[in-house]
């Protein structure tokens, strides 16, 4: 893939809860200087964004019910009203993975379709995170695409980034989109649906091995090292 190629799979996060003003302003300089699809930002900094990316193609994009989906729908869709009035042009919404764990279809079905009115009536993009560091069983992920596949969800997406299991040590960490998870959800969606591979996306490599798997977007702090690993690849570094 060239360097505009792999740019525009590119939904540049800006996420960590230590990002000040500062740092969305010049996250979004790079989103703007690479091109890529979109940024993703915090909920508060959405205007801030939509200002900043005015006149150039990059979307502004936010996260819904972030990180663990455990909002009740009411506020998810409440949230996703605000997010479109203040700039935002795609929505990344977390399942209540609580409710996905104890196989309560109906109200996780619900719960996406709430925020899905929203994004439909707001002309927005919508993208379910399935959050797949605690979504591990291959069952419930297929359930998942098979009910956003039925209510027209635009994308199903494996992680925040933020999903952080303890260890037998008692560390912190997560896995994040894995090629087993990318190759399932390709899977179990029709064409209609894209897939959106976040978590652990940080070069140039991964980023190829994703979208071969399937991925149609990719989320990643890591944007500047993917283009300009593309570009290393090109000269034969």
């Amino acid at each position: 893939m060239s360097a505009t190629e792999i740019a525009k799979l590119i939904d540049h996060a800006l996420l960590h809860p230590t990002l000040v003003d500062d740092d969305i302003k010049s996250g979004c300089e790079t989103a703007a200087k690479l091109n890529v699809a979109s940024v993703c930002v915090k909920p508060y900094t959405i205007k801030l964004a939509a200002e900043l990316l005015k006149d150039s193609e990059v979307g502004v994009g936010t996260v819904i019910g972030f990180p663990h989906g455990s909002n009740a729908s009411e506020v998810k869709a409440f949230e996703a009203q605000v997010a479109c009035r203040d700039g935002a042009v795609e929505l990344d919404m977390v399942v209540n993975v609580g409710k996905v764990l104890q196989e309560d279809w109906d109200y996780v079905r619900e719960d996406i379709a709430a925020v899905k009115k929203v994004a439909e009536s707001e002309g927005a993009i919508l993208k379910v995170i399935f959050e797949t560091d605690f979504v591990a069983n291959d069952d419930h992920k297929v359930k998942l695409c098979e009910i956003c596949e039925s209510l027209g969800v635009d994308y199903v997406k494996t992680s925040t980034g933020f999903g952080y299991k303890k260890d037998d040590a008692g560390n912190y960490g997560y896995t994040g989109a894995t090629e087993h998870d990318i190759a399932l959800m390709r899977k179990s969606c029709s064409e209609a649906v894209g897939v959106k591979a976040s978590g652990g996306v940080r070069s140039y490599e991964d980023a190829v091995k994703m979208r071969d798997l399937g991925a149609t977007r990719l989320g990643s702090s890591s944007s500047e090292a993917i283009v300009t690993g593309e570009a290393s690849q090109q000269e034969g570094y």
